[in-house]
C-alpha cells in the first residue's frame, strides 16, 4: 500500500507527466486563461505561481530557472517584463480557478485556470 507520495500523478508515468505541466505552464503564461480539468489545473497551479516569482525576481538565474520549466522564449519574455511588473506588489495568489461543469464527451469536471488581474481581449 504506498503511503506518502505526494503530487498528483494523474495516471502518467513521470517523464509524460513532466511534459504535460510543462506544455500546460507555458499555455496559461502565454494565453493568461486556459480551460482544463480540475485536476490538472490544481497540479499545474503552483507551477504557474512559481514561475510567476521567478519574474518578479527578474535576475539572469530566475530566468534561467523559468526556461526549464517554460518551453518557448518568447514566452518567458513575456513573463519577465509584463506579468512580473504587473504581480510586482502581490505577495501570491497569481492564478484563479473558475468551475465551467462537466465535459460532454467524459463528464470530467471542467474548469477555467486563469491569471487574476489579466488584460481583458
Amino acid at each position: 500500500m504506498p503511503h506518502q507520495i505526494a503530487g498528483r500523478h494523474l495516471g502518467r508515468n513521470s517523464a509524460q507527466r513532466k511534459a504535460l505541466f510543462r506544455g500546460l505552464v507555458t499555455q496559461v503564461l502565454q494565453h493568461e486563461r486556459i480551460e482544463t480539468t480540475i485536476a490538472k489545473a490544481k497540479a499545474v497551479r503552483a507551477d504557474v505561481e512559481k514561475m510567476i516569482g521567478y519574474a518578479k525576481r527578474g535576475d539572469l538565474h530566475a530566468r534561467r530557472l523559468a526556461l526549464r520549466t517554460v518551453q518557448d522564449k518568447k514566452v518567458v519574455e513575456k513573463l519577465f517584463d509584463k506579468l512580473g511588473p504587473r504581480y510586482r506588489d502581490r505577495s501570491g495568489g497569481y492564478t484563479r480557478i473558475i468551475k465551467l461543469g462537466p465535459r460532454h464527451g467524459d463528464a470530467a469536471e471542467m474548469v477555467l485556470l486563469e491569471l487574476v488581474d489579466r488584460e481583458e481581449e
